[in-house]
């Protein structure tokens, strides 16, 4: 992963911890149940922007370099990693 996108990546994750950090919080000072809902559903929404670059950046090099490369036993060891993953999100 190229430094600047990982950095970009790493400033969200901070960003993401303080909201859950909030979320602690909330829940400590018995705040409204919708609204630390509302914060958790934030906190989500965010992960899922980290999850899909970080699913661009692996089909961008990691599976790229492996259909360069021409390992058929790389190419299938990426395939099978992606349907694992995919597997795993849509029964999430």
């Amino acid at each position: 992963m190229p430094p600047k996108d990982r950095s970009a990546i790493l400033n969200r994750l901070s960003r993401i911890e303080g909201q859950v950090r909030g979320i602690a919080r909330m829940l400590e000072e018995d705040r409204y149940c919708i609204d630390v809902l509302n914060q958790v559903q934030a906190v989500k929404a965010a992960l899922g922007k980290v999850e899909e670059e970080l699913l661009k950046d692996h089909a961008a090099h990691c599976v790229e370099e492996a259909i360069r490369s021409g390992d058929a036993v790389d190419q299938r060891r990426k395939f099978d990693e992606l349907v694992t993953l995919f597997g795993r999100l849509r029964g999430s």
